[in-house]
């Protein structure tokens, strides 16, 4: 046998296939590598499908709570969210997969690692990239940019040499899931005209069968993460399966957009997200009372360039390290707690508080308490728009006389 790969396996099409060309076509003794982030697949499933498809060795690492702890929550807290819908579920992952693989790779004595990315996805820059930064040793191989299949040919392949996969003509999506989202593409969501069949959907109910009755959530933040659900300390992976289950319920967190893809194409993806959608809301609520208005000015964009850098595959660049720290800043007195109604496909924050707050009940009533200084008023108008008044006698009146 030849050298050795360790390539990512997630047990679908694309690199179930995969195992088999790298073995046969190219003489790679392969290692398929599973990380668990939140798959919607079993160990031995995918073992045992690995296996049967060629690889002589299969890994697992559970890192769900690595994950979320490491990556969905500190874009959470960057209020991270590409082009105003995508919470950026499986972008987040890669970058962790990424380093375990080139880990493994290390403790395999492995010369390669490889993925199934497409060549003209965004996945395949992030692996690329992350890869190149931690281990710039290792040969990257990536069978789908090689091999001359479409979607239709993996399937004819995968059947021919008798390869187990969950992927039918009948069923052609493609899937990507973990904890933080889930991902589908292909078949007919790829005409944008066409609305998402039912079939697509997984985690939350279409709002016809979505119950009558609104569900309530509260969510406790410690420093801008999540740390508490309905009043109790919650570890971080436990939060966000709850939140998954009872959000998703309520018909919560479908997003069906067409994107900027990094390559430099428009795509149509469909995403289900009901814990990520929920959290950022309350998240933003928390941060409504206890940032200033300069700080939410410029968070607003430094979250829109984070959304970007992990989008773009640049989660292991001195860029990114700055932004969290800036992120990490403005994070130190968003404590508090959230109340959220999930009702027919919506998360709507009804309440918040916080010890931190900035916002003061005796300043912002109209009651009798009110303690804000209204003779305070006029002079602060008078100098807030003196520079209006100045540029209006000495160049707009003098226009509107022309």
């Amino acid at each position: 046998m030849g050298d050795k790969v360790v390539l990512a396996y997630s047990g679908g099409l694309d690199t179930s296939v995969a195992i088999r060309w790298l073995k046969e076509e190219r003489g790679f003794d392969v290692v398929a590598l599973t990380v668990d982030v939140g798959l919607d697949r079993d160990r031995e499933t995918l073992q045992s499908r690995a296996l049967a498809a060629g690889a002589g060795r299969f890994l697992w690492r559970d890192a769900q709570a690595d994950f979320i702890r490491h990556f969905a929550f500190p874009a959470l807290a960057a209020g991270a969210v590409y082009q105003g819908h995508y919470p950026l579920a499986t972008a987040l992952s890669r970058p962790l997969i990424a380093k375990l693989l080139v880990d493994a790779a290390r403790d395999e004595d492995a010369q390669a690692v490889a993925h199934g990315c497409t060549g003209k996805g965004n996945d395949q820059v992030r692996f690329d990239v992350s890869v190149q930064a931690l281990a710039p040793e290792l040969r990257i191989v990536a069978p789908l940019r090689e091999w001359d299949m479409d979607r239709e040919g993996e399937i004819a392949y995968a059947q021919e040499q008798g390869i187990p996969v969950p992927v039918t003509r009948e069923s052609p999506y493609s899937i990507d899931a973990n904890l933080w989202g889930r991902s589908i593409e292909c078949g007919v969501l790829e005409d944008p005209w066409q609305e998402p069949p039912e079939e697509v959907f997984e985690w939350t109910r279409p709002l016809e069968q979505t119950p009558d009755k609104p569900a309530y959530v509260e969510i406790a933040f410690e420093r801008g993460l999540p740390a508490a659900l309905d009043g109790r300390e919650t570890d971080p992976v436990t939060l966000v399966q709850t939140l998954k289950e009872v959000a998703g319920e309520h018909g919560v967190g479908r997003i069906d957009m067409v994107e900027d893809r990094l390559v430099g194409i428009k795509s149509r993806e469909v995403y289900e997200a009901p814990a990520a959608v929920t959290l950022l809301r309350a998240h933003e609520a928390l941060e409504q009372m206890t940032l200033s208005r300069d700080q939410r000015r410029l968070k607003a964009r430094i979250a829109q360039e984070y959304a970007e850098v992990i989008y773009y595959g640049l989660w292991f660049t001195a860029h990114h390290q700055d932004l969290a720290a800036y992120v990490q800043s403005t994070q130190r007195h968003v404590t508090g707690a959230v109340r959220v109604k999930l009702h027919k496909g919506q998360a709507v924050v009804v309440g918040r508080k916080s010890p931190k707050s900035l916002y003061d009940f005796s300043l912002a009533t109209y009651d009798k308490s009110d303690q804000f200084d209204k003779a305070a008023a006029p002079g602060f108008i008078h100098i807030w728009g003196l520079p209006v008044r100045v540029q209006a006698q000495a160049q707009m009146l003098e226009e509107d006389q022309e």
